[in-house]
């Protein structure tokens, strides 16, 4: 398979790790389940040295040095929500990891104020509830250099509000558990496309696939693979579930995404999240991230409904920001504006909370069950 490839001697960034701190295999927690993926602690080592080197933050700082706050620990113990690139990597660089309890909106502040770090790592969600904040809230944020944006891609209207509001640089990645956490990130020095999750890290190989698996076209949609020294040795006790997600040592990440013309990684969707409109594909977060224009919109998640006739027809539910008042009538319209008649929602529902998962993701699996709940007790 042709593939788009790092420039980076991966040889000599595994050799660049001189020590292994633990033997044998590192086993990750994912969403509060018993221990699922094996990953050999020198790939947990060699991730380190490639989010180093993909977002060009040197490894040693003299002064001041690399500091963390973690804001992740929002859904989940924050004790298990430090990872590699949130966790080891600050460390790795003789840094300072400050861990202070699940996320609070009203305290998040007064924590980057009294700890000054350097940079944080957050999910979409929770710079959403930032972005809420009144707007007499006026932090001081002089001891960020950046903030890093990772579990599900970020509208780029969001980038905008959180970056001009708070003068703040965030950095987009993407990376998944069974790759060992981070796959990609937009450069701090370079170019930094916001909507995109940036290049792929040194010393791995991401390309774009097909449903018949071969390589996508430039700018066609298909499936994200990864290849490279950092993904997992298996699941845990589930060798055919292995099988099917590693294949010819290409993991497939059931993300479908797109390079750009310079090699810049966008995640669309899901592939399990894809809608199928009377034959036609309807990419959820393209219709999101028309909902999200509208400034009083604070979160929005699209999702199938059955549908007779056509299969299914995307629907759309809604948070207001505080204070704001939604009109499901003007976000219809909205989206006429701006989509295709396939891809426009047949209706929007303005409600009080969308669904999470434990670690701050929008959990469309359970919305899609409550829809469908729904529609069976309605007759």
């Amino acid at each position: 398979m042709a593939k788009t490839a790092s420039t980076v001697d991966t040889d000599k960034l595994t050799r660049s790790i001189t020590r292994t701190p633990f033997p044998g295999s590192r086993k990750i927690y994912l969403e509060g389940r018993s221990p699922d993926i094996r990953v050999p602690f020198r790939e947990v080592s060699l991730t380190d040295t490639m989010v180093h080197e993909g977002v060009g933050e040197p490894r040693r700082e003299a002064n001041p040095p690399l500091r963390l706050y973690d804001a992740s620990g929002v859904y989940t113990d924050p004790a298990v929500a430090i990872d590699v690139t949130r966790g080891l990597s600050p460390l790795r660089a003789g840094g300072q990891v400050s861990i202070t309890g699940r996320f609070s909106r009203d305290r998040f502040f007064d924590d980057v104020q009294r700890h000054r770090p350097t940079f944080f790592s957050a999910v979409p969600a929770i710079y959403a509830l930032l972005s809420a904040l009144p707007d007499e809230v006026r932090p001081d944020t002089s001891s960020l250099r950046f903030a890093v944006c990772g579990a599900a891609p970020m509208p780029a209207e969001l980038i905008e509000r959180v970056e001009q509001r708070f003068g703040l640089t965030i950095v987009e990645g993407y990376g998944l558990s069974e790759t060992t956490c981070a796959s990609a990130i937009n450069p701090l020095t370079g170019q930094r496309k916001p909507g995109t999750v940036g290049l792929p890290l040194p010393g791995q190989q991401v390309a774009i696939i097909t449903e018949d698996g071969a390589q996508a076209a430039p700018g066609e949609v298909g499936e994200v693979v990864i290849a490279g020294p950092v993904v997992m040795a298996g699941y845990l006790n589930r060798p055919e579930a292995t099988a099917q997600t590693i294949i010819d040592g290409w993991l497939r990440t059931g993300d479908l995404g797109v390079f750009d013309e310079d090699g810049y990684l966008r995640i669309v969707d899901r592939v399990k999240d894809m809608i199928i409109r009377g034959g036609e594909n309807v990419y959820p977060k393209e219709i999101e991230n028309a909902l999200y224009e509208d400034a009083g919109v604070l979160e929005a998640a699209v999702i199938g409904m059955a549908d007779p006739v056509l299969g299914e027809v995307p629907v759309a539910l809604v948070t207001a920001r505080p204070g704001v008042t939604l009109d499901p009538a003007a976000l219809l319209a909205r989206c006429a504006d701006q989509l295709a008649p396939y891809k426009r929602p047949v209706w929007v529902r303005v409600v009080e909370t969308i669904a999470k998962n434990p670690v701050g993701k929008i959990d469309k699996r359970r919305l899609r069950t409550e829809l469908a709940a729904d529609i069976a007790a309605a007759g």
